[in-house]
């Protein structure tokens, strides 16, 4: 029942009268997939169902299956839904099991996917090795950004060494020209982000928001520590410094409105 422009509250609503249904008539919850329980992708469906007035604890029940396995354990009906990264969501679609419900560029914009983190000892002890990465993850996430290189991008990546996807899979992420299944296509602004807008500075509103989601779903007490640990293990400092040698323009600040 919900509407094919994937807006996340009317999307949202349709899920919670079809959930309700369900429960009315005695039948069990839907199942839900993520990739792990400390996931961005555990966070951000609780929060979109919360939001909703979808209690995911109760309503419905979240388990764990690895993202390449994701498209094929909803055909075999093991799940009811997922949420995950590109391109297994186009995956689903392609092969007319699935459609896209909602998109997280709709729910929190300009917001992180995955991460790169070092071991404090190790990044006091080579400093000057984890300035080279990160002014190698700059070169790599400016080169991914231009429309250019789509093509050789999509081809990499569909290489078994890595996604083992096909090119045409992966095109509707990387443009963001969405097909939503059922001969719906929709365009979203910002759907793939890897340079542009400061997409890969470290804000520690980013560590803020995750903590208060563990927090909030009972995976961590709030402490003065805990809080302390979230924020500190952003470290936008060593960032600006590896970027300083290459005259690139970075955030003044190191927090920001999320949403």
């Amino acid at each position: 029942g919900a509407a094919p422009d994937r807006e996340p509250a009317r999307a949202g609503s349709a899920l919670g009268a079809l959930i309700r249904g369900r429960a009315g008539a005695g039948r069990e919850p839907l199942r839900f997939a993520v990739v792990h329980p400390h996931s961005g992708h555990n966070y951000e469906l609780r929060y979109w169902l919360a939001a909703c007035g979808i209690d995911p604890d109760r309503d419905i029940e979240i388990v764990i299956v690895p993202p390449p396995f994701m498209a094929d354990a909803l055909a075999a009906g093991r799940i009811d839904g997922y949420c995950v990264g590109e391109p297994w969501n186009s995956a689903a679609v392609a092969a007319g099991t699935g459609r896209i419900v909602t998109v997280k560029a709709l729910l929190w914009r300009n917001s992180p996917e995955k991460v790169i983190g070092a071991r404090k000892v190790w990044a006091e002890e080579n400093p000057e090795a984890l300035a080279a990465l990160l002014r190698a993850l700059h070169h790599a996430a400016r080169w991914c950004q231009d429309p250019a290189n789509r093509g050789e991008l999509a081809a990499l990546m569909a290489k078994p060494a890595f996604l083992g996807q096909p090119e045409a899979i992966q095109m509707p992420a990387l443009t963001g020209r969405l097909q939503l299944g059922g001969g719906v296509e929709r365009r979203v602004e910002d759907f793939f982000l890897p340079f542009d807008k400061a997409a890969n500075f470290p804000w520690k509103s980013h560590a803020l928001w995750f903590y208060t989601q563990m927090v909030r779903w009972g995976q961590l007490p709030h402490t003065p520590q805990n809080l302390a640990i979230a924020r500190d293990c952003y470290r936008p400092d060593l960032y600006r410094s590896a970027l300083k040698p290459l005259g690139v323009a970075l955030p003044g600040a190191n927090a920001k409105v999320e949403g």
